[in-house]
């Protein structure tokens, strides 16, 4: 049998181009002490150099997410930062400037996007990360810079509630609260395709896009009481915990015996496990892992069209500070990302 040899040429489809050496120093916006967004300001920082299997990737965009908002306040990851100022961010889509190694199946010049492992490395509000590159993929093709990086861990998330936790199958009945936000209109999106009969709650102005997207029901939460028209489900996805309006604790009520209710969002209902408990269903929290495996996946369904990723607001980096008090305002439809360099 004769056997093709390695080489570090590209996949055709890889979207790679020349790639120039990185500079000694790089642009950020980081933070010195918990705060507001204006505690957020832009800085020097040394460009981050990768060791053994990491990649350098210069960012085109990064995404934000409620757990930057919450980190820079002090919450959220704060406590596993061990320097300041610290740069925020997980979410990335650039362009690979260094790989491993000459066969690496990432060679410079390919678009990838993923999630920085922020605190232990700099987070992406910057203009170049170090990545492990297991936790990278390649770039959608049918995706912008900026839709890309609008995706990893919202929809990791998504995948890890509705696949990986609640199994989503053909008739079962799921509820999501808060669907219209970043992860909840991935959930959405993810529990229909696999079969699942959803439920989802939002804004009055988000009803019609929840339908599009995929849900069954759909439910204005601030002129209706999700519990008086929902039969029994049998998963709760709750993206909004006890925060507002009780809205994990009147969740348990509508579960069927044995249900699964799954809690997401870091400190929204500390007791939602004895509840649950006392409630007769099974509760969980959860934590998105940034698995390239599964982000491999996700670009084949966006690529096809099957899921899709709504950017709502797009801001410079300079603009971080604004981008977070839009974040924080909590009526975003799908996701905020910041624009970091040039495609």
């Amino acid at each position: 049998m004769k056997f093709r040899p390695l080489r570090s040429a590209p996949h055709p489809a890889s979207g790679t181009a020349e790639v120039a050496a990185p500079p000694e120093t790089m642009r950020a916006v980081v933070f010195d002490a918990p705060g507001g967004p204006e505690a957020l300001h832009e800085a020097t920082l040394p460009v981050p150099a990768p060791v053994m299997s990491e990649l350098l990737v210069r960012v085109v965009a990064a995404g934000t997410n409620p757990i930057d908002a919450k980190t820079r306040g002090g919450r959220g990851v704060f406590g596993a930062i061990d320097r300041h100022p610290s740069t925020l961010g997980f979410d990335f889509s650039g362009v690979v400037v260094s790989s491993p190694h000459e066969a690496h199946p990432l060679p410079p010049g390919t678009e990838v996007f993923g999630m920085v492992p922020f605190p232990r490395s700099g987070g992406s509000y910057a203009e170049y990360v170090v990545v492990p590159s297991l936790s990278v993929a390649r770039k959608p093709a049918a995706l912008s810079h900026v839709e890309a990086a609008g995706v990893p861990l919202a929809a990791l998330t998504a995948w890890g509630l509705v696949v990986e936790t609640a199994h989503a199958h053909e008739g079962q009945r799921v509820l999501i609260h808060a669907g219209s936000g970043g992860v909840g209109h991935f959930a959405v999106q993810l529990a229909a395709y696999f079969g699942a009969h959803v439920t989802a709650t939002g804004s009055d102005r988000n009803l019609p896009w929840l339908r599009e997207l995929g849900a069954a029901v759909v439910i204005d939460y601030a002129t209706t009481r999700f519990e008086d028209v929902v039969g029994e489900v049998d998963v709760v996805i709750d993206l909004v915990g006890n925060a507002h309006d009780d809205t994990g604790s009147r969740s348990l009520s509508v579960l069927r015996r044995g249900g699964l209710y799954i809690m997401v969002p870091t400190g929204a209902w500390p007791g939602y496990a004895e509840a649950a408990d006392a409630a007769g269903v099974r509760a969980t929290s959860y934590k998105v892992v940034p698995d390239g495996g599964v982000l491999s996946t996700l670009a084949r369904l966006l690529d096809s069209g099957a899921v899709q990723v709504y950017v709502d607001r797009v801001f410079d980096l300079t603009e971080a500070a604004e981008a977070h008090a839009e974040l924080e305002r909590g009526h975003s439809r799908g996701k905020i990302v910041l624009r970091v360099g040039d495609a």
